[in-house]
């Protein structure tokens, strides 16, 4: 995968004055733009999208410093007009074209990225792959900002609002695995950008066939393969930090990838306070 993206970065790299096509490019990567993204965005620490125009941007002020004119300058690097690059140009530079052009900068250049692959071996991670047919989780969903580190108060709102009586419920629903009370996440971009809406769901997993009550969201989950990571210690802090150690050394060291799907969670031990938990992390994954 360290191979991959370093190869991607050079295909960038060749057609920054291009639409770039991330689906072909991924395609002839041998592997997915799903899983490519995902991954760029958790070792890159910014989005593909994100780092695309900033690599535009640094090389296009070197354009901006010439004297040619601003709007073929634009059209070049896929903007129909000055305002729109203009405003890429600002969002990245924090200045206009045109201040540029006049004081010389200031620029803030994004270097062309390299992935590096460093194994150190001093954290152990506890996985299994299982097989699952098809379920269904069920429960109760709201659409919240996706938040990489510390507890995301919108999740706690949303738990918060349901009543104990509610939480009894549905945990007696639970009848396949992952098995008790779940946190699940859908509907989440292939960039995992801070700040993306994603669909968080309060609730179980229930066999294909299980009725579903109308007052709750059901999320159909396909038969697939599934990596599951078991996790303890301080929560959120130690699941938040296995999440990120799937990206910078499980899947670059085995022969996975992420899938569409929802990532889920189930606390299978908690500190009555939850400042610790045993959790397991379950993601769709497949060959590849």
């Amino acid at each position: 995968m360290i191979a991959v993206l370093n190869r991607l970065v050079g295909l960038i790299e060749d057609r920054l004055a291009d639409e770039i096509d991330i689906a072909g490019l991924a395609s002839s990567l041998g592997t997915t733009e799903y899983h490519l993204r995902r991954m760029f965005s958790s070792l890159a620490g910014m989005p593909l999208s994100e780092y695309i125009r900033r690599r535009r941007m640094a090389v296009a002020a070197a354009d901006v410093l010439g004297d040619g004119e601003l709007l073929s300058i634009a059209v070049r690097y896929g903007y129909g007009s000055t305002e729109a690059f203009g405003r890429a140009f600002r969002g990245v530079h924090g200045v206009s074209p045109g201040e540029v052009r006049r004081h010389g900068g200031p620029l803030r250049t994004q270097p062309q990225l390299r992935f590096r692959l460093t194994v150190e071996g001093s954290t152990p991670m506890d996985t299994r792959i299982i097989e699952r047919p098809a379920f269904r989780l069920v429960g109760h969903s709201a659409r919240v900002p996706l938040i990489h580190r510390g507890a995301n108060p919108h999740i706690q709102a949303h738990i918060a609002s349901l009543p104990a009586a509610e939480h009894i419920r549905l945990k007696a629903m639970s009848d396949s695995e992952p098995a008790g009370l779940l946190q699940v996440s859908a509907d989440v971009e292939p960039d995992y950008t801070e700040g993306s809406e994603v669909t968080y769901l309060h609730g179980v997993a229930v066999g294909e066939t299980t009725p579903v009550p109308e007052d709750l969201t059901a999320i159909e989950v396909p038969a697939g393969t599934w990596a599951v990571f078991r996790t303890s210690g301080p929560y959120p802090a130690s699941l938040q930090s296995t999440w990120a150690t799937t990206a910078t050394d499980w899947f670059p060291s085995n022969p996975w990838r992420l899938r569409p799907g929802p990532s889920i969670v189930a606390v299978l031990d908690r500190a009555a306070d939850f400042s610790t938990a045993t959790c397991e992390l379950w993601l769709p994954v497949e060959r590849a």
